[in-house]
């Protein structure tokens, strides 16, 4: 879609160009993402080919081996892995957001320009059982022992756990919730893989830290300041996320209406009957908004203003439209949709995890509430 996007006629033909080659990649690899996606299996080979087309790092300079785009480019990439049930490099991203807002001189050379060109693969290592992405109850510590840092800690609901070759995990120092670019070759890591209903391709898994030794190098940011860390990245990453989204939501939308428009029913097809038509009104109408919304989010992040609130609306937005296209799919399929060997359920299980992923809808909503209930214009609305 990308209807904002688009009025740009340089940057509209990079989406063209762009679209037409990772929707090329992916119906030659629709075997073996298929295959890996029932397996609970990390596609590397893929995700390192996306690496080398510069679709993992669209926001790291060219220098470091990126795409040297901009927030745009992001969310291109990212509904269009969506659309095409493609590997995504969301993670990736985000462990550049850091590395560029936080990173030293030596942990950008060690960790940036792999991570950017497939050959690194970075996890964040934040979540846990009894305190999901909630710092005050987070249990993991890290104590000073002369110029290193021991790390205690378990970890859960970790995209590329149990495949990567760094991750961020966040902990409570004596200064307080502080961040480190973990090497995990380290001695005291291990991992299990878990069987969540989506993202299995970039599985998740169990991480477990036992006294783990880094050097005090190995700090992103400073000690105590890992909120400022973790905020600098989710603000932007939440777009990723929404647009993942939106790609979804379109590819439920475009392989249904494939089947619907030959489906016979009667005299009719599935698409001639009124109440279908609503239905694929209303949500092409929702994923419209939707687009609309994280549009004018990437815009307003690449000019340098408060992104915040926008942010979170586009989120919220494109967890109804993608939502209301799963559901108009179903509708349109009726009995086809209900089998495994159709990409149905797992659009839907990879909508119901992206709602929760990055905040969950509620969250978006009670922080879109304070912002307009604390500003005396209610955010426009005055």
């Amino acid at each position: 879609m990308f209807p904002l996007l688009r009025t740009d006629p340089e940057r509209a033909a990079w989406i063209d160009r762009f679209a037409a080659d990772i929707g090329t990649l992916a119906e030659d690899s629709r075997a073996e993402l298929d295959a890996a996606n029932r397996q609970n299996r990390f596609p590397r080979e893929i995700y390192a080919e996306l690496g080398r087309r510069g679709y993992l790092g669209p926001l790291v300079p060219q220098e470091w081996g990126g795409l040297g785009g901009g927030v745009a480019e992001y969310v291109v990439i990212n509904e269009e892995i969506g659309r095409h049930g493609m590997v995504t490099g969301q993670v990736a991203i985000q462990g550049q957001r850091w590395l560029l807002d936080w990173g030293t001189d030596e942990q950008k050379e060690r960790w940036l320009r792999g991570i950017a060109a497939g050959q690194l693969v970075f996890s964040e290592s934040i979540s846990e059982k009894n305190a999901g992405s909630s710092f005050k109850t987070m249990q993991a510590t890290a104590t000073r022992d002369g110029a290193d840092w021991i790390l205690v800690g378990d970890k859960t609901h970790v995209n590329l756990g149990a495949d990567c070759d760094v991750t961020l995990f966040y902990a409570n120092a004596p200064e307080g919730l502080t961040s480190f670019l973990v090497d995990t070759s380290l001695p005291g890591i291990t991992t299990e893989v878990t069987d969540a209903i989506g993202s299995r391709l970039i599985r998740t898994a169990d991480v477990h830290f036992d006294h783990v030794r880094v050097r005090d190098a190995d700090l992103l940011g400073s000690a105590g300041g890992g909120l400022q860390t973790f905020l600098s990245t989710f603000n932007v990453s939440r777009l990723g996320n929404a647009s993942e989204l939106i790609g979804l939501g379109r590819r439920a939308m475009e392989l249904a209406l494939r089947y619907a428009q030959q489906r016979q029913v009667g005299d009719n097809m599935v698409t001639d009957f009124q109440g279908i038509q609503w239905m694929v009104a209303d949500s092409w109408t929702a994923l419209h908004a939707a687009s609309l919304a994280r549009d004018l989010a990437a815009q307003v992040y690449d000019q340098g203003q408060e992104v915040a609130l926008h942010t979170t609306a586009a989120k919220q937005l494109a967890v109804i439209a993608a939502e209301s296209a799963s559901r108009t799919a179903y509708s349109m399929t009726g009995g086809h949709g209900l089998y495994f060997d159709q990409p149905y359920t797992d659009i839907d299980n990879e909508i119901k995890v992206l709602k929760v992923a990055g905040g969950s809808s509620e969250i978006m909503r009670n922080y879109i509430a304070r912002r307009i209930l604390k500003d005396p214009g209610h955010e426009g609305v005055n």
